[in-house]
C-alpha cells in the first residue's frame, strides 16, 4: 500500500512525501521492529525523512517548546503533539 504522508509544524507543511519513497517499506519495518519488541495495538512507528530535518533548512529550524507537530498518513489519520521541555529527573 502506498500512501501520501506529511509532517506539519505549526500549520506549515515541512515534509510532503509518499511511503513509496521510503528506503524500507512499512512491512519490512514492522518485521524488523517486531523481532525485538512487542508491537501492541496503538503502537506508533515514526521514521524520518531527510529533507524534513532541521539540517536541510536554511536557516535550520529546530523544534521548540510550544510547537505543534502533526504527522499524517493518508487513509490512516493524523497524530498531533505539542513540544515541551524534558521534565527534570
Amino acid at each position: 500500500m502506498r500512501s501520501n504522508s506529511a509532517t506539519i509544524l505549526n500549520g506549515q507543511v515541512m515534509q510532503d512525501s509518499n511511503t513509496s519513497d521510503m528506503i524500507f517499506d512499512v512491512a519490512t519495518l514492522i518485521e524488523f521492529l517486531s523481532g525485538s519488541t512487542t508491537l501492541l495495538p496503538g503502537t506508533v512507528i515514526l521514521t524520518a525523512h531527510p529533507t524534513a530535518s532541521a539540517w536541510h533548512r536554511k536557516p535550520p529550524r529546530w523544534l521548540r517548546p510550544g510547537d505543534q507537530v502533526t504527522i499524517e498518513i493518508e487513509s490512516i489519520g493524523k497524530l498531533t503533539n505539542l513540544v515541551a521541555n524534558e521534565a527534570p529527573l
